[in-house]
């Protein structure tokens, strides 16, 4: 079965694998015991700690270890909530994942904006040049990659610009990572990601903080007190282990062949299939991923179910119109209907998905296609195929 859902969650590297066995077997104790076997766990944790901080360009000392993004994005929201005047605003963009919108909406209430974005899923720079001068937030809050569409943010810009205001950027870096460099990411008061978007295990992630911090959790003081719990030694390992196997086929620019294979799936899709829109098609977006609304077919026969059927995995932009599930709020905030978002479908590569992968999976959505036309009368390709 090809694998075309990396952006879900990626198969574990070998590197990862590895690091993981040798810190089981080798680093056994609990890094905040004062004997030695605990000594050298947290060493361990220290040195990871300093490499990731050389890659974000941060201080070592504002990393702290997490389960996940899920958990860094909370804990952001929840400080924030302790940290701020009472009747500051937090702006989000409208593309934001789900645990950075529902946190923001119970920690914050009627308290928060967000951000609108264009048909092309780019947040509106203009609107945030606007409206931020009148009376600055808080928090701005705007992702480095969006997961759905895989369009980039421009939160460099977005960065520089709330620097002169004096406001926080808090940045959701877990697409990103692992297929774009993670240089600069660290200059964000808050940058959160996660292991297994880029080949390390799952349950171990991480929070760049910017000073005191307000803890989600009660209990020891591990992470200098900013979150309790026996840190993940192994997974620390092992997303590190990965992280860097990922930055050295960035450094050598190994991103560009396949940016090259997914233009040319693009190019072939479009001619061999009418009735196909790319989502965020003219705009800058993660070298792997490709958002795609489908030709109309009846909402039963969905594209995810029967790409399923012919052994290729994929992701759908959202649940049907018709189902139970709402539509997807970041295709809904580029200005699609629910019934278009109905039709997505998400194609989202690896580092070891090949050529030769990208054009079995044009076959695969091609025959799917011809058999959906069969049964509904409502799929015409193009006299091209």
């Amino acid at each position: 079965m090809l694998y075309f859902d990396h952006n879900a969650t990626t198969p574990l590297l070998p590197q990862a694998r590895e690091a993981w066995l040798e810190a089981v077997e080798k680093y056994v104790g609990n890094p905040s015991s004062p004997h030695r076997i605990g000594s050298r766990a947290d060493m361990l944790l220290q040195t990871a700690r300093v490499k990731l901080a050389n890659y974000l360009g941060c201080d070592p000392l504002d990393i702290v270890w997490t389960s996940g993004a899920t958990e860094s994005n909370n804990m952001v929201l929840h400080h924030l909530a302790r940290a701020l005047p009472g009747g500051a605003e937090v702006w989000i963009s409208a593309i934001e994942h789900p645990c950075v919108l529902n946190a923001t909406a119970h920690y914050f209430e009627d308290r928060f904006r967000l951000i609108p974005v264009d048909r092309s899923g780019v947040i509106d720079i203009d609107w945030l040049h606007e409206e931020l001068p009148k009376e600055p937030p808080g928090l701005v809050a705007v992702m480095a990659a969006n997961n759905e569409t895989g369009v980039l943010q421009p939160w460099q810009h977005v960065l520089d610009f709330c620097r002169e205001w004096n406001v926080p950027v808090f940045c959701d870096a877990a697409q990103w990572l692992g297929k774009m460099p993670a240089r600069s990411l660290g200059a964000c008061e808050f940058v959160s990601g996660c292991a297994h978007k880029f080949g390390g295990p799952k349950g171990i992630g991480f929070l760049k903080v910017n000073g005191k911090f307000h803890s989600l959790l009660f209990g020891g003081r591990q992470e200098e007190g900013r979150r309790p719990g026996t840190e993940n030694v192994a997974g620390v390992a092992a997303m590190l282990a990965a992280l860097e196997a990922r930055e050295h086929s960035l450094a050598l620019n190994e991103q560009r062949v396949r940016l090259g294979w997914r233009k040319q799936f693009e190019r072939q899709l479009l001619s061999h299939l009418s009735g196909v829109t790319i989502v965020g098609e003219n705009q800058e977006r993660l070298w792997n991923t490709v958002s795609v609304v489908m030709p109309q077919a009846d909402c039963q026969q969905r594209w995810v179910v029967k790409m399923d059927r012919h052994g290729y995995a994929v992701s759908t932009g959202s649940a049907c119109a018709s189902g139970k599930e709402q539509p997807s709020h970041v295709l809904a905030a580029m200005g699609y209907s629910p019934a278009e978002a109905g039709r997505v479908l998400r194609f989202s590569a690896g580092w070891e998905t090949t050529e030769a992968d990208w054009k079995t999976l044009l076959e695969g959505v091609l025959q799917v296609a011809s058999q959906l036309e069969k049964v509904t009368g409502q799929i015409v390709e193009s006299s091209n195929r």
